[in-house]
Protein backbone atom coordinates (compact mmCIF):
# COMPACT_ATOMS: atom_id res chain seq x y z
CA UNK A 1 0.00 0.00 0.00
CA UNK A 2 0.91 3.65 -1.11
CA UNK A 3 1.51 6.34 1.79
CA UNK A 4 1.25 9.89 0.64
CA UNK A 5 2.69 12.89 2.43
CA UNK A 6 1.46 16.37 1.82
CA UNK A 7 3.89 19.39 3.01
CA UNK A 8 3.41 23.14 2.41
CA UNK A 9 6.46 25.57 3.74
CA UNK A 10 6.11 29.32 3.45
CA UNK A 11 9.74 32.03 3.58
CA UNK A 12 9.73 35.85 3.05
CA UNK A 13 13.03 37.57 2.69
CA UNK A 14 13.60 41.77 2.72
CA UNK A 15 14.51 43.33 -0.70
CA UNK A 16 17.92 45.20 0.02
CA UNK A 17 20.40 47.09 -2.77
CA UNK A 18 23.68 45.25 -3.70
CA UNK A 19 22.24 41.74 -3.95
CA UNK A 20 21.41 39.45 -6.56
CA UNK A 21 17.33 38.56 -6.93
CA UNK A 22 17.69 34.83 -6.73
CA UNK A 23 14.34 33.18 -6.93
CA UNK A 24 13.73 29.13 -7.83
CA UNK A 25 17.42 28.81 -8.63
CA UNK A 26 16.98 31.54 -11.24
CA UNK A 27 19.09 35.07 -10.48
CA UNK A 28 16.80 37.68 -12.12
CA UNK A 29 17.46 40.72 -13.28
CA UNK A 30 16.77 43.56 -10.65
CA UNK A 31 18.28 46.46 -8.73
CA UNK A 32 17.91 44.77 -5.34
CA UNK A 33 18.22 41.40 -4.41
CA UNK A 34 16.87 39.48 -1.12
CA UNK A 35 18.79 39.63 2.08
CA UNK A 36 19.38 36.54 4.05
CA UNK A 37 22.57 34.12 4.92
CA UNK A 38 22.67 32.18 1.66
CA UNK A 39 21.62 33.53 -1.39
CA UNK A 40 17.86 34.23 0.74
CA UNK A 41 16.09 31.99 -2.59
CA UNK A 42 12.35 32.30 -0.77
CA UNK A 43 11.39 30.00 -3.04
CA UNK A 44 13.33 27.71 -2.89
CA UNK A 45 13.20 27.73 0.89
CA UNK A 46 10.03 27.07 1.34
CA UNK A 47 9.91 24.26 -1.29
CA UNK A 48 12.95 22.66 1.32
CA UNK A 49 10.14 23.30 4.07
CA UNK A 50 7.24 21.66 2.01
CA UNK A 51 9.81 18.19 1.96
CA UNK A 52 11.24 18.28 5.30
CA UNK A 53 8.12 19.01 6.61
CA UNK A 54 6.59 15.85 4.87
CA UNK A 55 8.80 13.42 5.66
CA UNK A 56 8.84 14.58 9.35
CA UNK A 57 12.54 15.33 8.76
CA UNK A 58 12.59 19.21 10.83
CA UNK A 59 12.93 22.51 9.49
CA UNK A 60 15.23 24.45 7.35
CA UNK A 61 16.41 25.65 10.11
CA UNK A 62 17.87 22.30 11.72
CA UNK A 63 19.50 21.54 8.68
CA UNK A 64 20.87 24.80 7.38
CA UNK A 65 21.09 27.09 10.36
CA UNK A 66 21.98 30.27 9.58
CA UNK A 67 24.49 30.69 12.28
CA UNK A 68 26.93 27.96 10.20
CA UNK A 69 29.15 29.58 8.14
CA UNK A 70 29.00 26.99 6.03
CA UNK A 71 25.94 28.10 4.74
CA UNK A 72 27.26 31.95 3.56
CA UNK A 73 26.61 32.62 0.11
CA UNK A 74 25.27 29.22 -0.23
CA UNK A 75 23.09 28.41 -3.57
CA UNK A 76 19.94 26.89 -2.14
CA UNK A 77 19.39 24.79 -4.75
CA UNK A 78 22.04 22.30 -2.75
CA UNK A 79 19.84 22.92 0.40
CA UNK A 80 16.83 21.67 -2.00
CA UNK A 81 18.80 18.47 -3.13
CA UNK A 82 19.78 17.82 0.39
CA UNK A 83 16.39 17.68 1.34
CA UNK A 84 14.99 15.85 -1.34
CA UNK A 85 17.88 13.41 -0.28
CA UNK A 86 16.57 13.63 3.10
CA UNK A 87 13.23 12.73 1.96
CA UNK A 88 14.71 9.81 0.47
CA UNK A 89 16.54 8.28 3.32
CA UNK A 90 13.21 8.22 4.48
CA UNK A 91 12.27 6.45 1.49
CA UNK A 92 9.87 8.67 -0.03
CA UNK A 93 10.13 10.59 -3.06
CA UNK A 94 8.94 13.73 -4.63
CA UNK A 95 5.43 13.41 -6.67
CA UNK A 96 4.73 17.15 -7.58
CA UNK A 97 5.16 20.67 -6.27
CA UNK A 98 3.50 23.76 -5.88
CA UNK A 99 4.86 26.65 -5.65
CA UNK A 100 3.59 30.84 -5.47
CA UNK A 101 5.86 33.68 -5.49
CA UNK A 102 4.18 36.89 -4.41
CA UNK A 103 5.66 39.94 -5.18
CA UNK A 104 4.73 43.11 -6.31
CA UNK A 105 7.84 44.16 -8.58
CA UNK A 106 9.59 43.07 -10.28
CA UNK A 107 7.44 41.06 -12.59
CA UNK A 108 8.27 37.24 -12.27
CA UNK A 109 6.28 35.34 -14.98
CA UNK A 110 8.98 35.64 -17.58
CA UNK A 111 11.03 33.46 -15.36
CA UNK A 112 8.55 31.40 -14.59
CA UNK A 113 9.76 29.36 -17.13
CA UNK A 114 13.44 28.89 -16.53
CA UNK A 115 12.39 28.49 -12.82
CA UNK A 116 10.64 25.31 -13.27
CA UNK A 117 12.99 24.12 -15.34
CA UNK A 118 15.96 24.20 -12.55
CA UNK A 119 13.24 23.18 -9.99
CA UNK A 120 11.92 20.38 -11.69
CA UNK A 121 15.77 18.88 -12.26
CA UNK A 122 16.77 19.47 -8.59
CA UNK A 123 13.82 17.58 -7.02
CA UNK A 124 14.68 14.91 -9.93
CA UNK A 125 10.91 14.74 -11.94
CA UNK A 126 9.48 16.00 -14.95
CA UNK A 127 9.19 19.64 -15.29
CA UNK A 128 5.02 19.01 -15.38
CA UNK A 129 4.99 18.33 -11.93
CA UNK A 130 6.03 21.39 -10.44
CA UNK A 131 4.13 24.55 -10.96
CA UNK A 132 5.01 28.12 -10.24
CA UNK A 133 2.46 30.47 -10.10
CA UNK A 134 3.43 34.85 -9.38
CA UNK A 135 0.72 37.08 -7.14
CA UNK A 136 1.25 40.36 -6.23
CA UNK A 137 -0.26 41.65 -3.35
CA UNK A 138 -2.46 44.48 -4.35
CA UNK A 139 -0.56 47.22 -2.40
CA UNK A 140 -1.17 45.49 0.65
CA UNK A 141 1.63 44.53 3.67
CA UNK A 142 5.40 44.24 2.95
CA UNK A 143 5.76 42.39 -0.01
CA UNK A 144 2.97 45.23 -1.27
CA UNK A 145 5.12 48.09 -0.56
CA UNK A 146 7.72 46.45 -2.42
CA UNK A 147 9.88 45.37 0.67
CA UNK A 148 10.17 42.39 0.62
CA UNK A 149 9.34 38.58 -1.43
CA UNK A 150 7.38 35.69 0.00
CA UNK A 151 6.67 32.25 -1.45
CA UNK A 152 4.54 29.52 -0.36
CA UNK A 153 4.89 25.70 -1.27
CA UNK A 154 2.93 22.01 -1.16
CA UNK A 155 4.42 19.38 -2.05
CA UNK A 156 3.57 15.63 -2.30
CA UNK A 157 5.75 12.89 -1.23
CA UNK A 158 4.98 9.05 -1.93
CA UNK A 159 6.49 6.32 0.13
CA UNK A 160 8.38 4.00 -1.86
CA UNK A 161 8.66 0.29 -1.39
CA UNK A 162 11.95 -1.10 0.21
CA UNK A 163 13.56 -3.62 -1.53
Amino acid sequence: MSEYRVGHGFDVHRLVEGRPLVLAGVTVPWDRGLLGHSDADCATHALCDAILGAAAAGDMGEHFPSSDPRWRDAPSLGFLEAAVRLAAERHFRVENADLTLIAEAPRLAPWTGRMRDRISEALGVAPERVSIKTKSSDGLGATGRGEGIAAWATVLLRRQEQA
